[in-house]
């Protein structure tokens, strides 16, 4: 009976926090009033406006929480089971039905939610009333005016992806593009938020991110797996002491870039003199509670560490949803135009003294280096302590892929990509040309399934097994089909630079950092393909990776030479309202960028084909020694039968000479 008591009280303790939640962000947006908007330049829709708006943001934060908590808890926590499927195939199915439910119901509040706030919030920026949004020019006008629009668009086509993929299915690689969507419909309001706006502000959207993330998995677990235990449904999946390092590691996380963005946030002043550094403390006092709340369920205080998760991400939400209802400090500071684009001023023009010694670290891959590196080694680690070995030279050619992605994302090349077409070529065409090679000669995949242990046949999957079903599965085999990973390889660079696709991105900071990635990712699954240690969904024969690799040269030094002899000058209003300090001719910049990427199309393709000889020339002596191997043992006859078949021919054609004719 007390059991069934706790229960009950944990249940409504939990929904009792969901109405704070709300109640705190509605009084938040009443008290504020116009004082949201006027400081700021923004027209006042009205204080129903503003309050609609805010709680629709609450109920979309919320259920966006818990939509991607339950698709974590899914795939890591719920139970899976493996099913065979015709040919190879090897795939896991999610066991239980507590999470697709959970998944199902939060991810439709969130489709409604998130879809209203392509109104709702598209109004409140513009300052536009409920009434005046009924006209549909009115409303057209507000959603594609702003970037909140946009953005909520993003969400509300992730959401729905969430919601159609619980319905239709319950595979594990289904939930795992799932979880992958509701990340970047979570993102989507958050980067074009005010981490966008004020100086250093690539450091406040790089910290945003990672926070985002971090918190939608570590939040969101936090609450599912307390409603699993309110429910006597509790799964001891998480309790393995992997997990729970892996979730102090995330509440640190939270802590640390939770620090950067309140440095970012009070632009020099105190904390203690604005809502906003009050709130910034109370989201960390918060994450204090989280992280106490996960050193209790490791202690096995079940209740007391779910009372102290709920509650943590109750504040640390809360406190969210109402700062976007109070501009920071840091939007009253003066600000360049170089720091409106950039978050930082740019005082000298990009020689090559200049892209040698001016540095800038990009959190976003610093942090991703870092963590491949480290995870990287320490499998190595661990196979070299169980006596098995690891080429070195993997290792290497893994560490120093990561490396030239510090150095080219963080060095002088990074921080004029924005500024100099020239350096923006130079470092693309290093991210999708260069940096690739190296990193898919590393095998990492090859080292976890080596690393990683196995499940037992009746245990639960562990990450082994998640490779394995990701790597066996029909949309990674889709993703690297040669004509589509040629077409979009190749095809990225005419879409972006020959379309006003190049003039928008450039003004935001995460654009930025997208195209970064999608650069380096593309790069990867082109070279993968043809170099790559990692067995692929599609193998390509020897001849047809040559080919594969020769036919992009002419379609690079085709782009290389459109960009030296065309006239007009791509990001042209773009590179105008920069307001650079020193000198800059457009044309010429352009003109050594499109000889940037014919010669960066060129070299790098001619070092893979060397590596492509080396490996067909590593790959025929291991088959010439497994033969000899093989005749030297006596359980390979073919030599002497191939012998044996060439005396018969020559007895054949001995007797044939000795005929009379």
């Amino acid at each position: 009976m007390g059991t069934t008591r706790h229960r009950r009280w944990l249940i409504g303790y939990v929904v009792l926090l969901g109405v704070l939640v709300l109640a705190a962000s509605l009084v938040t947006t009443a008290r504020m009033g116009s004082a949201s908007y006027l400081p700021i330049a923004r027209d006042y829709p009205g204080q129903l406006t503003g309050l609609v708006a805010t709680f629709v943001r609450a109920v979309a934060d919320l259920s966006s929480l818990v939509t991607v908590g339950a698709l974590a808890s899914a795939l890591v926590a719920g139970k899976a089971r493996p099913v065979r499927e015709t040919g190879s195939r090897r795939q896991l199915e999610i066991a239980e039905w507590f999470e697709p439910i959970v998944v199902r119901r939060a991810a439709a509040v969130w489709v409604i939610s998130s879809g209203l706030l392509i109104a709702f919030d598209s109004a409140d920026s513009n300052g536009l009333s409920l009434g005046k949004i009924a006209s549909p020019s009115a409303l057209w006008f507000a959603m594609f005016s702003g970037d909140f629009g946009r953005a909520w668009m993003i969400t509300c086509l992730a959401a729905i992806v969430v919601l159609v993929t619980s319905v239709v299915t319950v595979r594990w690689v289904a939930y795992l593009i799932a979880l992958w969507a509701a990340l970047a419909g979570s993102l989507a309001p958050v980067v074009v938020g005010q981490v966008l706006v004020g100086p250093r502000h690539d450091f406040a959207g790089d910290s945003a991110i990672y926070q985002t993330i971090a918190a939608q998995l570590l939040l969101g677990l936090a609450v599912v797996q307390t409603l699993r235990l309110a429910t006597g449904r509790r799964n001891r999946a998480l309790d393995r002491a992997h997990w729970r390092s892996v979730a102090m590691a995330g509440a640190a996380l939270l802590i640390v870039t939770e620090a950067v963005l309140l440095w970012f946030k009070m632009a020099g002043s105190s904390p203690f003199a604005s809502a906003t550094g009050w709130l910034t403390l109370a989201r960390l006092a918060a994450l204090t509670l989280v992280a106490l709340g996960l050193f209790s369920v490791a202690r096995s205080k079940l209740p007391l560490g779910a009372v102290l998760l709920t509650t943590g991400t109750a504040v640390f939400v809360a406190c969210g949803i109402a700062m976007t209802r109070i501009p920071p400090p840091q939007f009253f500071v003066p600000t360049s135009i170089s720091q409106i684009f950039f978050g930082f001023d740019l005082s000298k023009p990009p020689a090559f003294a200049t892209l040698v010694s001016q540095w800038r670290p990009n959190l976003l891959f610093v942090a991703a280096a870092g963590a491949a590196i480290t995870a990287y080694l320490a499998g190595a680690i661990r196979l070299r302590r169980r006596g098995e070995s690891w080429p070195i030279g993997r290792t290497i050619a893994w560490t120093l892929g990561w490396v030239l992605i510090v150095v080219v994302t963080s060095s002088g090349l990074g921080k004029y990509s924005g500024a100099s077409f020239a350096v923006h070529m130079a470092m693309h065409m290093a991210l999708s040309m260069l940096i690739p090679i190296p990193l898919v000669l590393g095998g990492p995949l090859t080292l976890a399934l080596k690393a990683l242990p196995t499940a037992a046949k009746d245990a639960q999957p562990g990450p082994h097994e998640w490779i394995v079903a990701v790597l066996h599965s029909r949309p990674l085999k889709a993703l690297y089909h040669p004509l589509l990973v040629f077409g979009v390889y190749i095809g990225s660079y005419y879409g972006l630079y020959f379309t006003n696709a190049f003039g928008t991105l450039m003004k935001f900071h995460w654009a930025h950092q997208l195209m970064n990635a999608h650069f380096l990712l593309v790069g990867c699954l082109y070279f993968g393909l043809v170099i790559g240690v990692d067995q692929t969904p599609r193998k390509l024969p020897s001849l047809a990776k040559l080919g594969f690799l020769f036919a992009a040269m002419p379609f690079h030094a085709f782009f290389g030479v459109i960009l030296m002899s065309d006239g007009a000058i791509i990001g042209d209003s773009f590179y105008q309202h920069l307001e650079l300090p020193w000198k800059v001719d457009l044309a010429a910049t352009q003109h050594t960028g499109g000889g940037i990427a014919w010669a960066g199309g060129e070299i790098p393709l001619l070092i893979v084909v060397v590596v492509l000889a080396l490996q067909w020339a590593v790959q025929d002596g291991k088959l010439a020694k497994r033969i000899d191997r093989h005749l030297d043992s006596g359980l390979d006859d073919s030599y002497d039968a191939y012998n044996a078949m060439l005396e018969r021919l020559a007895e054949r054609t001995g007797d044939r000479t000795k005929e009379p004719r």
